[in-house]
Parts: C-alpha cells; structure tokens; sequence
C-alpha cells in the first residue's frame, strides 16, 4: 500500500484589533510557536498568511489569534479589506471630532486663565476637567481598550504607551486637586518644554488624545488609499455577462454572473462593455482598450482568430468571444493573485524592523521608568519629573517602523500592476539595487516570435508571386511558423492543396493545381534529388547574411524560386534598450540561433554583446557564468526553455504571455508586450526600495533622536503627542507619492499585418 503526503494548506487571515506594530509582531510570534505553522502578519494590509502542516487547521490559527488577544477569520478578498479600513475611518473620525470640539475649548480656556489670573473663577477646575473627562474616556478609548488588551496577555504595544501616558495625565490632574498637590494657581503652561508644564495635566490629556486621534486617522485614511489600489484590480473585472445558449442563428443571449461562466461558452461583449474572459474572438471586429489592464494606451484593433483578455473594455464593434481562460484563471485573476501575494512577503529590511518592533514598547515602558527616577533622584520634585516620564511615553512611535516597509510595497506593486508591471515580491526589489547586466532572450521576447515574410524571388520562367501563391497553397496546411508567415503572405484565395506531407524540420510537400510543389530548406531539396541552382545558392547567402530564412520552392523537380522570412524584431525593442544603456546598465542578446542572424538582430536594437548559439539546456549555465564574473544579471524571457535561466538569475522577468513556466520563474511579470517595460520595472522597483530605506531611515532616526530629547525634558508632553502622531502619517505620505510614477515608454507592439 502507498500513501501520499498531504500538501501543506495556506490560508489568509483578516485580523482585526492590531493598533501597531507590535501588534502584528506579537501575533506573528505566537502563530510560528505552532509546531510546523510558517505565518507573515503584514499590519499595513491586516492580513496573516499562514502555511499549516497536516493536522493543523485554519481554526486553529484562528484559536491562537484569539488567545492573543485579536480576532481572526478567513479573509475573503481585498474587497473585504477596503470595507474594513473604511469602516475604522469611520469610526476614528466620530471620536475625533468629539476630542477636538472639547479638547480646543478647554486648551482655549487653559490659555486665557494661564496668561491672565484675574479671570479664573471659582470651579474653573472642574470645568477643565468636565470638558477632559469624555475625551479620555470615549475619544482615547481605543488605546485603553488595546492596552487592557495587552496587559490581559502578557503584552504591550504603542497603546500601552498612550493610554498610559493619557491615564496618568488625567489622573495626575485629578490628584492635584482632589489632593492639593498641586501648586497654586494650578499653572497650565504650555512652553516647549517640560518644565513649562505644571501640575495639571489635563490639557495634555486631551490634547495628546486629539493629536493622536487626528493622526491615527490620516493614517488610517492613507493605508485605505493604499489598500484601494489592489481594490481597483478586484474591480476591474466584469460582473454579468452575455452568454450565448443554444446552436447556430437560434442561439439566445442570456445574462449570467461572470462567475459562473465556463471554458468554451461564447460571450456576446457590446460596445463599451468589459470582456468577461480571456478568448479567442470567433466573429465581430472592434478596437479593444487594454490599457486598464495591460497599460497600454493604444487600442489594439481585434477580429475573428484574436486573442483577448479578460477586464479589457471593447470598443466600437460588436464581438462574440469564445471562453478560453474564465474565473481564477483568466490573466487578471492571475495578476492580482500575484500583487496579493507580493505585498504579504517580507523585506529583509522589514524583518529587521519587527525584530526592532518586538522589544521597542518593552524598552521605551523601562525607559519612562528610569527617566522619572533620574530626575526624582537628582534633586528634581515629583511634578519636574512626572513631564519627562510622560513625554517619552507618548513620543515613542513604533508604528512608523512597523508601516515604512509594507505600506511603501504595496503602493509600488499596485501601482506597477496597474502600469503592467507584476513584482512578485520584495526581494525582486531588492535584486534590482545590485543589476548591472540585462540579458534578453531573443525569439519572443526582443522578438514577437512569429516569422513574416522579407521577399521572395524567382528563378525560372514563373513570376515571383505565382512561385508565392504555390508556396503558400502547400504551407496553408502546415502548422509550422515559416510556413505560417508564408501562408498568410500569400493572401487568401489559395488553390486547393491535395497529397499534403509535412516534412518535420524541413518543410512540405503537395499538389497544387495538379503540379508537386515542394516548399523546404536547400538541403532537403538536395536530399528529394533535385539541383539547386546556383543563382538559388546565392540567393540563399545573402538571405542568411540579413538575419533571415531562406526556403526554396521547387515545382515538378525543378526549383522555380524561393521565400525569405524573419522574425519580427518588437518596434519598442531598440527604445527599450536604449533606456536600460541610459540607467547604466549592459546588455547582452541570448539566443540559440546563428551568429548572424543574432548579430543583425543585436544590430537593429543596440546591444553590443551577443551569446548566439546556445542550446536551451545551457541557458541557465550561461547566466551563471556570467555571474561568476562577478557580474549581477538579471533575464528576461518568455519560455519554457527560459524558466531555468530566470529562476537562478538575480532578477527574472517574463513576458505574461509566455508559458506558465516562464512565469512562474520569474521575479517579475510584464503583462504588456512592450519591452520599454523592463527599464520602467527597473526603474519602479528601484524607486520603491529608495521608499523603503528613507521610510526606515526616518522612522529610525525619529525614535532614536526624539526619546533622548523627551528623557531629558526638552519637550512639552503635548508636543511630544503631535510629533508621534505626524511620524507615521509623514511615512504612509512618502510611501503614497509612489501613486505618481510614470512610465516613460510608449511603445506599441501589436503586430500589423
């Protein structure tokens, strides 16, 4: 008897009650403490993937997310994900008006009766604390709720840290007057410092509340814009569709969900409607906008025979599209899945931040507790040290570390997605800061892969058209690419072909109007017994001397002419490499074709170092002899004989329309045809990355500046409020202007025919 193994499952949780950081670190740590459980809690996205080994259940991750103190159920779609940061904004924006409708009246009247003594009346105390007490009990209930949270678990979060410091505000204001610890004239000065700051404290309650709401909620709103962005992908697919049900001219049009279409149903798509399906069109011709989909701005012109691709919005014609990719399946399920999954990997960047993260609030808790005994124990009275103590509590932002990695990426990755740019994840940006060598793959990706027709000739008494049209009978047959581009030269109108033989990797034969006509390279033509002329040798140099491939046309044993084809280099090629020359970088051609064919072709773009010849099996090789060089290469390919060569290169990026091996490999995905995509990738994940490290740069250079400062009293509590508060929203800000890049290429590779 044999068993199988049991495939690993992984899940994707929404988590719900993390406030920071720290939060996500906590719970990230207690679902690996899971025998065989790999999870990754991204905090900017509130997500938890989660890789369960046999025996161990989504509810059991669920179980552990619970028992640290959050909640957790499976996610459903990004979808979800929006609707819950839209909720959360919703409901920080209610507290903060209350907090700031009683928090400027009370620092109003805090002011006046500060700066003018004689206007103080009695029970003004208590008015102060009357217009306090709602903020910290409603408005600042979100921190107490989390910090309780906390302490319930053993934990502590940035929470911790400013419900403590709001609590002992209010707290140290209620004792001053219930108490009278306080000095007279319960001073309310709002210097910069801590000194200026005397024994009540209720303006800071207050006022650090609202700043932190305030902040809190612009950074909420940032990261529901960020979130917004792989929201746009999920909507751009259709959501109904026109199925047609039933044969021939009897056939009916009836209106399903888009979900519940299957492989070979034939769609009806109108003019301005989304096409519901990756398809071949099977009748109707229109223009077909792919630019929400692929990034390209040109329309491409479709027909009977043409590929479309689901999300895409036709143009003026009406079309009937045969399903060939629907649901999960179709490219921008595809492509979506892709950003999902980039944005929940981790930077080793990030990585160091949660490390950073996991004992930041325990440090900054053990800090505010050696500030007040160094200044008590220096001579200083209980209310002189009370102001540090609390300034560094409430300064210390161990959000900005948590957000400066993942809020930055997922910008960037949906915004390349929405340009045609799939980064899979964070260590292809990464790569892209050490590339100094870019190795193009020719036949399909510096080329379109598909041969047309350079000339043809003549060398007996028959035209060079009628030599055409025999040649392109017996190839109308052939499933070939040479044939392919011969066929389609030769025009439709064909004579019937009869007696029809492929002759594999050589070429066709046939009858043709009662005449044999064989179509095929110089040496079969040799091999079938019939000379070749000289003029037909020389002709065949020269062809080979442009890059193309040359087949002779032989007709009742004697060769009669000859077709010339090539593979057609993409328009945006020669732009393309240019631009990667422009960013420093070198270029290299790869391709398994002959020297001169490769070196016309690296002539026509720019690349001055070709590799020609080079057998599928030795593609991988190749990379890694060039790295052994000490060079740091990234590839780009479309194949399956690609797939080993991107998979051990520093980067890989694959052309979208490749084989799923291809993509697969590859750290990146560049959906348009459109090779000025690969120096935008460049370009985009390198500017990502510089987001990342100056996002990290200044949310470790505020903590550790900002805590000494408060430590030593140099900072009003209240200042130290609104410097946190604007440390996080400065970072989700930088990380937003990622919205604005641009692609610079402009190239259209369809094909014209």
């Amino acid at each position: 008897m044999t068993t199988t193994a049991e495939a690993p499952e992984s899940v994707e949780l929404a988590v719900t009650g993390m406030t920071c950081a720290a939060c996500a670190a906590r719970i990230e740590r207690k679902l690996n403490k899971l025998d065989g459980v790999h999870a990754t809690v991204n905090y900017a996205t509130e997500r938890a993937r989660v890789h369960l080994p046999p025996g161990v259940t989504a509810a059991d991750a669920v179980e552990v997310v619970r028992t640290a103190g959050y909640d957790a159920r499976p996610a459903t779609g990004v979808r979800d994900s929006h609707a819950e940061h839209t909720a959360t904004v919703r409901d920080l924006r209610g507290r903060l008006v209350i907090a700031a409708l009683l928090a400027i009246p009370l620092g109003n009247l805090s002011i006046t009766l500060a700066l003018v003594p004689g206007l103080r009346f009695p029970g003004w105390e208590w008015l102060c604390v009357l217009l306090a007490a709602p903020v910290v009990a409603y408005s600042a209930l979100p921190f107490h709720r989390a910090a309780l949270r906390n302490l319930r678990h053993g934990g502590a979060s940035m929470d911790t840290l400013v419900s403590l410091g709001v609590l002992a505000s209010f707290t140290w204001a209620l004792a001053s007057l219930l108490l009278g610890t306080g000095e007279a004239g319960y001073w309310l000065g709002f210097g910069a410092t801590a000194a200026g700051a005397d024994a009540i404290y209720l303006d800071v309650a207050a006022g650090v509340t609202t700043f932190l709401l305030a902040g809190r909620y612009f950074e909420h709103r940032s990261r529901r814009s960020a979130v917004g962005l792989l929201t746009a992908l999920a909507d751009l697919g259709a959501k109904d569709a026109h199925v047609l049900r039933g044969a021939g001219e009897g056939g009916v049009e009836v209106m399903v969900p888009a979900a519940a279409l299957r492989a070979g149903d034939l769609v009806v798509v109108r003019p301005g409607e989304r096409i519901p399906v990756d398809g071949e069109v099977v009748e109707g011709d229109s223009a077909v906008d792919v630019s929400t989909v692929t990034g390209e701005s040109v329309p491409a012109e479709v027909g009977p025979g043409d590929q479309v691709v689901g999300a895409s919005v036709n143009g003026h014609g009406r079309l009937v599209v045969r399903a060939v990719a629907v649901g999960v399946n179709t490219q921008l399920a595809r492509m979506r899945a892709l950003v999902e999954r980039a944005v929940e990997r981790k930077a080793a960047v990030q990585r160091l931040a949660d490390r950073v993260c996991a004992v930041f609030v325990p440090a900054v808790l053990v800090l505010a507790a050696l500030t007040f005994a160094g200044w008590l124990g220096t001579g200083h009275s209980v209310r002189e040290s009370f102001g540090p103590a609390v300034a560094v509590l409430i300064i210390a932002c161990p959000c900005a570390l948590g957000l400066a990695t993942p809020t930055a990426l997922m910008v960037g990755v949906a915004r390349g997605a929405q340009l045609g740019i799939l980064v899979k994840g964070p260590e292809a940006l990464e790569s892209t800061r050490t590339v100094d060598t870019v190795v193009l793959d020719k036949t399909g990706t510096v080329t379109t892969g598909r041969m047309t027709l350079t000339g043809h000739t003549t060398f007996g008494a028959e035209s060079a058209d009628q030599v055409l049209r025999w040649a392109g009978a017996v190839e109308s047959a052939s499933e070939h690419p040479v044939g392919a581009a011969i066929a389609r030269a030769a025009g439709p109108g064909l004579p019937p072909v009869t007696e029809f033989r492929a002759l594999v990797g050589a070429g066709a034969r046939g009858t043709v109007d009662g005449r044999a006509v064989l179509v095929g390279t110089a040496a079969m033509v040799a091999a079938e017994g019939i000379e070749v002329p000289g003029a037909a040798r020389t002709w065949l140099s020269d062809v080979d001397t442009e890059a193309a491939t040359g087949v002779l046309v032989a007709v009742d044993g004697a060769v009669e002419g000859g077709c010339a084809v090539r593979d057609t280099v993409r328009p945006s090629a020669a732009a393309a490499v240019a631009r990667l020359h422009g960013l420093g970088l070198r270029t290299v051609l790869l391709t398994g074709d002959r020297p001169a064919v490769a070196r016309a072709v690296a002539e026509e773009i720019g690349v001055t170092e070709v590799l020609a010849e080079v057998r599928p099996e030795n593609k991988a090789a190749t990379v890694r002899r060039l790295q052994a060089e000490g060079r740091r290469v990234a590839v780009v390919g479309d194949g399956v004989n690609d797939g080993p060569a991107l998979a051990c290169a520093d980067l890989g990026m694959a052309m979208a329309l490749g084989t799923d091996v291809a993509v697969e490999a590859a750290d990146v995905v560049l959906v348009r045809e459109d090779l000025t995509t690969v120096p935008d990738a460049i370009v985009l994940a390198g500017r990502t990355l510089r987001t990342i490290r100056g996002n990290l740069l200044w949310a470790f250079g505020y903590n550790v500046a900002a805590l000494p400062v408060a430590a030593l009293g140099l900072l009003n509590p209240l200042i130290a409020g609104a410097a946190m508060s604007l440390s996080s929203l400065l970072v989700v800000t930088n990380s937003l202007r990622l919205r604005g890049f641009r692609a610079s290429g402009r190239g259209n590779d369809k094909t014209q025919e």
